[in-house]
């Protein structure tokens, strides 16, 4: 279309001239397709690609443009420049279709399903077991999830695209399968849950993952449902070839249309909503427009279409063209309706005037003063919903021409919107592709419309409109880089092409916050490239996305490396952890015993886990790293935690071999056998006593000490000679013990026995400080003579002490413990003995 051809060239009037309807040219289509028939066509929403395939149930001859046999997807713009090719090997394809960021998924009759990008990368799922072995028989797919039906006629509905689990519907008890079904996504439900639509007999079922409900409609069986773009309205097409229209809840009549009109021969090959308000339906050459009032518009073609429905009309596909059917907008309508007197119209012919230079322009100004704004508002809402270039400036000039004789006015809008065009005609180029009207832009987000470059690889476009439009440019960056790695996908490279690339994307990612480097390494390390993914995860500031990729790689060590130096010790954790589920044992340890001093917080957190929670790996890491004496001392800690003493002495003597195998712990070896041997009698100790005193556990003096506090003087004299007792340490213990069991007479005996190695002080010390200084006060005559004072004023025996410095002639001593006296008896005592001094 020219751009001087005005607007309403396209129009055409229903309802009586109230409404229009406009059909314009997108695109003259690039591709060699001959006849759109010989394939099933699907096409994305938002001006997205159309995948085509060759339909299997159509007689297509070899050669000319068909030269393979082999199913192939072949994904287009919508203006027939080829994006990619897919091959197809998994068998019969029952069903394809879009999700929303424009990835294709196409499933097959064992319910099995791919999701490709627009690169041709895939990832595959599986319905479940179920449709594998029953089948698929039919399906659909929305834009977040899709439904299919077996061959058991049971509903499967999977929800997302991350490859979860297929979660069967409610029953039905379909018996064969349903005339026709659609999907009501969970966007438009109550339930946010997706419904389904089933046409069986008469009725129409709408079922969801909770019960299957009759909503009692008589007029079937129909061939066609089809769901309104807002989900409030239901066109269901009869056998008899009546359309009809009702609300989504069945609740009321909004349109009924008999299509046996004249022409028309047949059901139609689709039902397509154009926008909320009209329906289109499609035969091979003849497009059909119903209105709601039954009136219609016919469109005439060459050779068979396909129409994919748009939130605000259709785009029909040909083999040689697509256009786009659409309602007039309402201020386009205003501004251009022939004759209209409306603000916007007046505005526009005002700038028309002013252009011509004449006077007539202010006279239109000065009628709709009062209505200025509003004029305004409708030329910009106008340029806006125009796809020429042409009629977008001119009334966008219209705008703004009316904003100067405002003297407020935001002008956010108007800018806005001029933004918005011009991103709009650079993605509505050919070469692009993406004919996306500013209502589907306003739906989606303008980071949307950047994504949807992105995946077709049209990195600088998606950059310049990000910087444009003042949005991150992160994604677009980890795309670029992504799909620069992936050009060398089966290409020999060598280590500077991996330094060559390294260097390019982190100049590119210079000043750029946010973006991953773990990301675009773990792109790298799928495709082959290990060596530039490690090189990549050095530019990464976060350890939490560089660790749990390097595991992945096998890149051990250097994961290791990266915990520990980001000082998170669950980070450090984390990666022994997965190392030891992964390595075996040996490998493990080496791991950590060949890092140097680098890794040994590795291996001292390793010790501190293991000692709490996994004694057997703690044995394992010393022995494997030689560490002697550690395996003993832990061997001493399962010794002390053991309750059977079998175990407890086979724990002892191998910690006893191995303090043997360290040439500098002799002693510790040798008293490992002296542990175990006195275990050996603690345990017969026990035996003789009948279990009634516990001997297990003591050490050489205390099981002396209980020897002797029970009456087995005997056996203590034994233990101290098996195990070379010092005299002094024997009397010490034998005194405690006998103070403690209160056997004075023996107590008296011992020290008698023999000349005491410790002398008696000690026994009157240890006597007084147990409270017994009657008993103490028998052995100072046994201390030495210069001590003897002292100890008797320490036992309480004042008049003792008194003779005692007689004996000895020592007055001033006398006469000190005179004034030290504490009562007026020990006074006198005193005071006698020292008279007796004085007479002699």
């Amino acid at each position: 279309m020219a751009p001087a051809d005005h607007p309403t060239s396209t129009w055409e009037p229903m309802q009586d001239g109230t409404v229009f309807y406009r059909k314009q040219e997108l695109y003259s289509m690039q591709w060699k397709v001959q006849d759109l028939s010989d394939y099933k066509v699907v096409g994305a929403r938002y001006g997205g690609p159309l995948a085509i395939v060759r339909d299997e149930h159509k007689v297509v001859a070899l050669g000319g443009t068909q030269r393979y046999t082999k199913p192939q997807i072949q994904l287009y713009s919508s203006s027939g420049g080829l994006i990619s090719t897919l091959a197809w090997d998994q068998g019969k394809i029952v069903c394809m279709g879009w999700t929303l960021d424009e990835r294709l998924v196409v499933l097959n009759e064992e319910g099995l399903y791919r999701i490709y990008d627009l690169q041709g990368e895939y990832e595959q799922f599986s319905l479940g077991s179920e449709a594998q072995e029953e089948g698929v028989i039919d399906a659909q797919i929305h834009e977040t999830g899709l439904v299919a039906i077996s061959g058991s006629l049971s509903f499967l509905e999977v929800r997302g695209w991350e490859g979860g689990k297929a979660q069967t519907l409610a029953s039905t008890g379909l018996s064969s399968p349903p005339n026709c079904w659609a999907i009501m996504p969970p966007e438009l439900t109550v339930s946010r849950h997706a419904e389904v639509l089933i046409s069986t007999e008469s009725t129409i079922f709408t079922l969801d993952n909770l019960e299957c409900v009759d909503q009692r409609v008589s007029r079937g069986p129909f061939t066609f449902v089809a769901v309104s773009p807002n989900g409030k309205a239901l066109a269901l097409l009869t056998q008899a070839n009546v359309l009809w229209v009702v609300s989504s809840d069945f609740q009321g009549e909004l349109a009924e249309s008999d299509l046996s009109l004249e022409g028309v021969t047949g059901p139609p090959k689709q039902v397509v909503w154009c926008g909320n308000d009209s329906l289109v339906l499609f035969w091979d050459v003849l497009v059909l427009m119903m209105g709601p009032f039954g009136d219609s518009l016919r469109y005439y073609y060459a050779s068979p279409v396909h129409g994919v429905g748009e939130i605000d009309g259709v785009r029909i596909i040909g083999a040689e063209k697509c256009d786009f059917l659409q309602r007039v907008p309402p201020s386009t309508y205003a501004v251009f309706r022939p004759g209209s007197t409306s603000p916007g119209a007046t505005l526009f012919d005002a700038m028309t005037h002013f252009e011509k230079k004449s006077p007539k322009a202010d006279e239109n100004i000065r009628s709709i003063r009062p209505e200025l704004v509003a004029a305004v508002d409708a030329c910009i809402d106008a340029a806006a919903q125009e796809w020429e270039p042409y009629w977008q400036k001119k009334l966008l000039n219209a705008a703004s021409f009316g904003r100067a004789f405002l003297d407020l006015y935001d002008p956010s809008e108007f800018v806005t919107v001029g933004q918005t065009l011009k991103v709009l005609n650079a993605a509505r180029y050919y070469e692009i592709g993406i004919p996306i009207t500013y209502t589907q832009y306003q739906h989606t987000s303008p980071e949307h419309l950047v994504a949807r470059l992105t995946s077709r690889n049209l990195h600088l476009l998606a950059l310049r409109v990000s910087a444009y439009l003042q949005i991150k440019a992160d994604p677009v960056l980890k795309h670029w880089a992504c799909a620069k790695i992936a050009q060398t996908k089966g290409i020999a490279i060598s280590d500077k092409d991996d330094d060559e690339i390294c260097k390019t994307i982190v100049s590119k990612f210079r000043g750029q916050y946010g973006v991953s480097y773990a990301d675009i390494a773990r792109r790298a390390w799928q495709l082959g490239r290990t060596r530039l993914a490690t090189l990549l995860l050095e530019h990464e500031p976060r350890t939490e996305d560089q660790v749990p990729l390097l595991l992945s790689m096998k890149e051990d060590r250097l994961a290791l490396k990266k915990a520990i130096d980001s000082g998170d010790t669950d980070m450090v954790y984390h990666v022994l952890l997965s190392l030891k589920r992964r390595l075996n044992l040996g490998d493990f340890f080496r791991l950590i015993e060949d890092g140097g001093p680098a890794l040994v917080p590795a291996a001292n957190l390793l010790q501190v886990y293991a000692r709490q929670q996994n004694r057997e790996l703690l044995r394992d890491f010393y022995f494997q790293d030689d560490r002697r004496t550690d395996s003993a001392i832990l061997k001493l800690q399962e010794a002390a935690e053991a309750t059977d003493m079998v175990d407890r002495t086979a724990a002892i003597r191998a910690a006893g071999k191995f303090f043997s195998e360290d040439k500098d712990r002799a002693f510790e070896a040798r008293m490992m056998d002296e542990h175990a041997k006195l275990l050996l009698l603690q345990q017969t100790l026990e035996k003789d006593a009948d279990g009634r005193v516990q001997f297990i556990g003591l050490s050489v003096n205390e099981t002396i000490h209980k020897c002797i506090t029970t009456g087995q003087s005997k056996k203590a004299d034994r233990v101290k000679g098996d195990w070379k007792v010092p005299d002094k340490r024997f009397w010490y213990i034998k005194l405690h013990a006998l103070t403690e069991a209160r056997d004075w007479e023996s107590l008296d005996a011992f020290a008698k026995q023999k000349r005491s190695p410790i002398g008696y002080e000690p026994f009157v010390t240890h006597l007084l400080s147990k409270g017994f200084p009657s008993q103490a006060k028998n052995y100072v005559p046994r201390c030495d003579a210069k001590q003897r004072v002292d100890l008797y004023v320490k036992c309480g025996d004042w008049r003792a002490a008194g003779a005692e410095c007689k004996e000895r002639g020592d007055k001033a001593r006398l006469d000190q413990l005179r004034r030290m006296a504490p009562n007026n008896l020990a006074q006198r005592e005193l005071d006698q003995i020292a008279s007796s001094m004085n007479t002699r």
